[in-house]
């Protein structure tokens, strides 16, 4: 019997035709997707679901979804997608990450044109008959100084678009390389310097704990008088507010807003003022990008549901029904190698060495690698997965190597990660016991057994006693609840390593007051995805 999908959301009719043309059968019902009830009737039915953003894959809609195997969404996005519900349910949620691009970068340089030259304001005033041609006085972008935040895919285009257009580019970016910005030929700088001297300033980030409200009151204060500002990345990077009384004060020059905190924006402090340009999220949406995302969609559902092959899936490997049941374990661990190193790196990183050894070694090593970049690069973009992991790392310069050995120790396999920063290398080793879970059994090269945690905090200090007790002590005064403990040491006296478990994250205030004490060199929460 052929694989059944159902299109929830409006798809271009070639991405329909694309299943057809493979054997599926398909029904497109492209107003569904905004009836929850109707959907829930009918999902049942269904292996597949293709969908934008109208529908929304609830728990509620996946208890329903009795035979569902697939949801692909055209898009990068996915935040209509429960995805944690959808891995314990075993339904794989697929994205098309790079179909978008171009659309997206060449908005924002649209917006930097409209707000330098007041473009829907003038074409409003001249439409309504009036020819106030003093009034809107605008700027060259030549040899302009463009500030791009975040200098991955989109930013990376856009710098080179604004290079055509001569400006200069600067770029703040933690992962950005020294080598690969050469090879971009642009600066890098930090943010303090971007904000004081670009004339224009673009975001192009993901929204994450470190990058939410990243132009803050204070950030903004910081700019050059006059700057121009541009968001096509996501709404909660501005502070909407602070930027809004810059620009009454005349500090900002202008805004071109694609994104905002609140959506759909039917309000906001940046509406009615003076040079603002303001989009519906527009960013993909170009015939080309739709269209490009709807066909790759259709093709990676198509292909799994027909061969198992995957692609794109932001929550199962890239790897044969086969492979899974014997790799499930050691992908995990992979991932969480991966995910600790990453959250404990904030410097570009060079290189990624990883070391496979014994039964590691003798398995679908690609898979595995894809696995490990992918959690480091989590930290960089929480919407990364195994496939584009190592697109991303190859364009921002990262070397990625992999080493294979026969068994060397105790364990009958291990994998060993090495990140080599311009400042340092870090390196953490993990395995997974009889039992099937994945632990922790090296941190800088000190031996450790440590359980991978949804919340831990990770510690280091001088092997001195009392350590230990004051930290137990500070997080009991802080009511934070400790569920366990693992210690570890180079040697007595030496460097030694503490990792608590705890039932829920910190609040930022706790690792200020551990840091305060002067007992720790390193303190840092740790967050894993332990579904």
């Amino acid at each position: 019997m052929a694989p059944k999908v159902l299109v929830s959301d409006k798809l271009s009719e070639t991405a329909v035709q694309i299943f057809r043309d493979r054997g599926i059968d398909v029904d497109f019902l492209p107003d569904v997707g905004k009836d929850k009830e109707k959907l829930a009737e009918i999902i049942g039915q269904y292996d597949g679901l293709a969908i934008r953003s109208a529908t929304k894959v609830t728990p509620s809609i996946l208890e329903h979804a009795t035979n569902l195997k697939v949801v692909g969404r055209a898009g990068i996005g996915t935040d209509n997608v429960d995805k944690e519900a959808a891995s314990k349910k075993g339904v794989i949620v697929m994205n098309t990450p790079f179909g978008n691009m171009i659309t997206t970068a060449e908005h924002a340089i649209a917006l930097m044109f409209a707000v330098a030259r007041q473009i829907p304001a003038a074409d409003a005033s001249t439409q309504a008959g009036k020819w106030e041609k003093s009034k809107f006085m605008g700027v060259e972008l030549t040899a302009k100084t463009l500030g791009v935040i975040g200098a991955g895919n989109i930013g990376g285009i856009v710098c080179d678009r604004a290079r055509g257009l001569k400006m200069k580019v600067v770029a703040y970016d933690p992962f950005l390389s020294e080598e690969k910005a050469a090879q971009m030929q642009v600066e890098k700088v930090e943010l303090d310097e971007l904000l004081k001297r670009a004339d224009f300033i673009t975001l192009h980030v993901p929204l994450t704990d470190g990058t939410r409200n990243i132009l803050s009151a204070e950030n903004l204060a910081k700019t050059k008088k006059g700057v121009r500002i541009i968001n096509c990345a996501r709404g909660g990077l501005v502070d909407e507010a602070a930027l809004a009384e810059l620009i009454k004060s005349g500090h900002v020059a202008g805004a071109a807003f694609d994104v905002f905190k609140e959506e759909p924006a039917t309000e906001n402090p940046l509406f009615g003022l003076p040079n603002v340009v303001c989009t519906p999220h527009l960013g993909a949406s170009t015939t080309e990008a739709q269209e490009n995302v709807a066909l790759q969609v259709a093709e990676q559902m198509s292909d799994y549901l027909l061969t198992g092959a995957v692609q794109n899936a932001l929550n199962m490997p890239s790897v044969t029904a086969e492979e899974a049941k014997v790799m499930g374990p050691w992908i995990k661990v992979a991932g969480h190698l991966g995910n600790f190193i990453g959250q404990m790196t904030d410097e570009p990183i060079k290189a990624i060495n990883i070391l496979y050894d014994g039964e590691a070694a003798t398995m679908n090593l690609e898979a595995l690698n894809c696995a490990t970049i992918a959690g480091i690069m989590k930290a960089i973009s929480p919407e990364v997965n195994m496939v584009s992991a190592p697109v991303i790392a190859k364009e921002r310069g990262v070397q990625i190597s992999t080493t294979n050995q026969e068994q060397s120790g105790v364990f009958e396999g291990y994998i060993k990660v090495t990140v080599v920063t311009e400042k340092r290398e870090r390196s953490i080793a993990g395995t997974v016991f009889s039992d099937g879970k994945p632990r922790f059994i090296q941190i800088k090269g000190i031996n450790i057994d440590a359980e991978v945690g949804e919340h831990m905090l990770y510690t280091t200090n001088e092997d001195v006693p009392g350590i230990i007790g004051k930290l137990g002590t500070m997080l009991g005064d802080h009511k934070v609840n400790l569920a366990n403990f693992t210690l570890g040491r180079s040697a007595q006296g030496g460097e030694a390593i503490a990792i608590a478990y705890l039932d829920e994250a910190m609040e930022p205030s706790v690792v200020d007051a551990l840091k305060a004490t002067g007992l720790f060199r390193q303190v840092k929460p740790l967050e894993f995805d332990v579904a």
